[in-house]
């Protein structure tokens, strides 16, 4: 297989680009690497294509190695032709090579394999050719009655025939592509209530039907759970004439004595084994279609969210609300380091909101506290107005409600034990809160993707395909950003491009027993971290003290030279770059011509444009140049809504049919699809991400079931009562 040609064709991109792609993919580099470092050898492609083209890739390998191994099995067995050889070649995916394979493939005992056994394979041949003027079926079987075979009447052995005429037109390749083919164009998903009467979350779905080609996956994802618990039944409904003239006309020749019983053993055929696995078949690309949706939705998310810009420089008071156990309290400086703790009460059933100020507002004079970061989870509403009102006697003071999903996990793991020994499992999850503030990124990669919680039905996905989508995008926003050498913690180290586990304790270890590292090229000294790991790691590792500015930049140390020749080049030293006297270095670059500098540097032309905007901005954090969070001072209650108001929130989940938003009352908003601007748009994605601040209004309140519903498209026209 041409693997080159077809991930060209279907990425759109230039045959020696990809042909480069893999073959760095197959050296062993990272897809931060290449994608960072290796711009001229693949036309400057992001992160996610190159990641994209990887997982097609990996998955081309895996059809190629199906496909040769059916090969060789229709081989041992003698049966190879031109025409399955061809067919094979041909096959386009799994499903395909294994309609192929399947006349051949080994199977259990069925109502044809005993018919075989019986010595009924002549009598279905004979009535299979169906040639005219034969003899009748019941006629021809006449010849096969054998009572110490099983066979005690002439119509036994017609059934038995008819048993294995109807398994080879089962296994019949082309029957079964058609079929699948029409079927999803013509089909439709059809639901039903198991118990019409019992109530449940997906009474939506108890007398649904849509085509198969429009059911959009959010749906696919809901049908299959309400399925799974017993909610619903569900089935493909599809013109079954259609499917009967597709078999028929693979397998009956008319005009003959047999025609008829061909006939009843292709209705055989589809009734109980063709359509019957189509049908599996067709909800199984469904599922996987949607699931591969929800991933992509999902990574989408979960990259936005930790790329959201980080509160830098204040010191900050996580709140992690409770009822009965109370609303643990954790103080965090700038640095991230715990500076306080302690327990408040503001909620039921205690209620001791005097206790709660006196503790917290001492803490905010004490440490000069600059915001409140509340978890979002049990007792927040009530948490939020206390700090609400205490932020009143507080100038300058703000809070924000962060997501703390996950946080739970993370403070009850190996990780945060060896972290935080001294705190026990609450007062760890409030530190994580407060430092979700501080910086999204650092904090959330500690936690397992999947209990972040911006996704939807990921509890449904297959495990390792969402592992390895998640791993990817935190790994590229990781290496986006890049990872100060001195300050990470080893969590964080691990997901920089070619630093395992085991090496990102080295680099802790070694920095602990020999102090802070003073240039990028100490890494070597690692254990374990050897010339492939460095030149992988090198450019996303930033060492801000380092008497070597370029340490402090994403310019890799194979560009280094590159780098110092191009500051001579237009007249500047690298002692300027420290001072922030470049500020023209992209003009005399344009002077000089992008491709002649590039020329007499011997680099190419992205590499030189990554080089200069490094330089000019040495230390730069890509997030700082996203909106700031927004940070609040009061909260409303949800009763205090009334259609028409105007609001700023925050996107805090996009999904396949909206996008929910935190207007500040601690139940989020839905701005369904429709109500996010006045064009169509097929994904709520191309108009919001996660953590855009938003202005909407409100559309309807519904205190009793919980429910907001928000518009973007302007302030609504309200009925007055």
């Amino acid at each position: 297989m041409d693997f080159v040609a077809q991930l060209a064709a279907q990425f759109s991109i230039k045959p020696e680009y990809v042909k480069n792609i893999l073959t760095l993919i197959d050296d062993g580099n990272t897809i931060p690497f290449i994608a960072r470092y290796r711009k001229e050898m693949h036309g400057t492609q992001n992160d996610q294509t190159i990641r994209e083209l990887a997982d097609r890739y990996e998955y081309l390998q895996g059809l190629e190695k199906r496909r040769e191994e059916v090969r060789a099995s229709i081989e041992n067995l003698g049966v190879m032709t031109d025409e399955i050889s061809a067919a094979l070649g041909a096959a386009a995916t799994l499903a395909e090579i294994e309609d192929i394979y399947r006349p051949y493939k080994p199977k259990r005992k069925t109502r044809a394999s005993v018919a075989k056994e019986k010595g009924l394979q002549p009598l279905a041949d004979a009535i299979f050719a169906q040639e005219k003027g034969g003899e009748f079926p019941i006629d021809m079987a006449q010849n096969y009655v054998d009572a110490e075979k099983g066979v005690e009447t002439a119509q036994d052995a017609l059934q038995g025939a008819l048993d294995i005429i109807a398994e080879a037109i089962s296994d019949n390749a082309n029957i079964r592509k058609r079929l699948r083919y029409v079927a999803f164009a013509n089909g439709s998903l059809r639901t039903k209530a198991s118990d019409p009467e019992a109530d449940s979350v997906y009474t939506t779905y108890y007398d649904y039907s849509e085509p198969l080609t429009k059911v959009a996956g959010h749906r696919v994802l809901a049908v299959d759970r309400g399925e799974r618990e017993g909610f619903l039944k569900v089935s493909v409904e599809f013109d079954k004439a259609k499917g009967l003239n597709i078999v028929y006309s693979e397998s009956v020749i008319y005009g003959s004595n047999c025609t008829d019983a061909v006939i009843e053993a292709a209705t055989d055929a589809y009734d109980r084994l063709i359509f019957p696995s189509i049908e599996r078949e067709l909800r199984s690309d469904l599922t996987a279609t949607a699931a591969e949706g929800a991933i992509k939705n999902f990574s989408q998310n979960l990259r936005q969210l930790l790329m959201q810009p980080p509160v830098k420089g204040k010191t900050v008071i996580g709140l992690d609300p409770g009822y009965r156990t109370g609303c643990k309290v954790a103080v965090v400086d700038d640095t991230g380091r715990v500076l306080d703790t302690g327990v408040i009460y503001p909620a039921p059933p205690y209620k001791k909101i005097d206790e709660a100020r006196r503790i917290v507002g001492g803490l905010i004079k004490k440490h000069n506290a600059d915001a409140l970061s509340i978890g979002n989870g049990t007792a927040s509403k009530e948490t939020e107005m206390f700090a609400s009102d205490l932020l009143h006697d507080f100038n300058g003071v703000s809070y924000m409600v962060v997501s703390e999903a996950g946080a739970s996990v993370y403070s009850a793991s190996k990780l945060a034990a060896e972290e935080f020994p001294e705190y026990d499992v609450s007062l760890r999850s409030a530190v994580s809160i407060a430092r979700r503030l501080q910086d999204p990124l650092a904090e959330l990669v500690k936690i397992d993707p999947k209990a972040i919680g911006v996704g939807q039905y990921q509890h449904d996905m297959p495990p390792k395909r969402l592992d390895d989508a998640l791993g990817g995008v935190v790994e590229e926003c990781v290496n986006s950003v890049g990872v100060d050498l001195n300050t990470a913690s080893p969590s964080l180290l691990a997901r920089v491009a070619g630093v395992s586990a085991a090496v990102s304790k080295n680099i802790v270890a070694y920095r602990e027993e020999n102090g802070a590292f003073k240039s990028r090229s100490e890494l070597k000294k690692v254990p374990k971290l050897g010339p492939k790991a460095f030149e992988q790691c090198a450019g996303f590792l930033r060492v801000a003290e380092s008497s070597n500015v370029l340490d402090n930049t994403a310019v890799h140390p194979e560009s280094y030279s590159a780098a110092k020749a191009l500051l001579e080049l237009c007249g500047y030293k690298l002692d300027d770059v420290k001072k922030g006297k470049i500020g023209d270095l992209k003009d005399r670059v344009a002077e000089i011509g992008e491709e002649t500098a590039a020329e007499k540097l011997g680099i190419g032309v992205p590499t030189l444009n990554d080089i200069v905007t490094e330089l000019m901005r040495p230390g730069r954090d890509p997030r700082d140049e996203l909106p700031k969070p927004l940070l609040r001072t009061d909260v409303l209650d949800m009763n205090d809504l009334v259609p028409g108001m105007e609001l700023d929130g925050t996107v805090r989940n996009v999904i396949d049919f909206g996008a929910f938003v935190d207007i500040g009352v601690h139940q989020d908003g839905l701005v369904h699809i429709s109500q996010i601007c006045n064009h169509f748009i097929k994904h709520p994605s191309e108009k919001l991400k996660v953590g855009d601040v938003v202005k909407v209004w409100v559309l309807s309140v519904d205190t009793a079931k919980k429910r907001i519903s928000l518009t973007m498209k302007g302030a609504p026209d309200v009925k007055k009562s």
